[in-house]
């Protein structure tokens, strides 16, 4: 039987008031994924915290290479046997 090792890092408490139907809905959907309340608001923030930060983020280019950057967003997709493929293919909504 494997024991668990606890995690020597020091953690911190977060206090939250919740109603009642919050956090009915936080436990469902930590069941749903398998994970208890506190994992499942943690995973979640975190996520949610980085993706803020993400779109916040500001890439530096130099002006040729933001040129070549838009030149290669505007050149049209070069041939291959996937896009044919894709091209070829009936779309879900136009079969009878």
């Amino acid at each position: 039987m494997a024991s668990k090792t606890k995690s020597t890092t020091p953690r911190n408490t977060l206090n939250l008031r919740i109603k009642p139907e919050e956090r009915n809905l936080i436990d469902m959907a930590a069941r749903v994924k398998g994970n208890n309340r506190t994992d499942f608001i943690l995973e979640s923030a975190r996520n949610a915290a980085e993706e803020t930060l993400l779109e916040r983020t500001i890439f530096w280019a130099s002006p040729e290479a933001y040129a070549e950057f838009l030149m290669l967003l505007d050149a049209p997709p070069e041939p291959n046997e996937r896009l044919r493929q894709t091209m070829q293919t009936t779309p879900p909504w136009g079969k009878e």
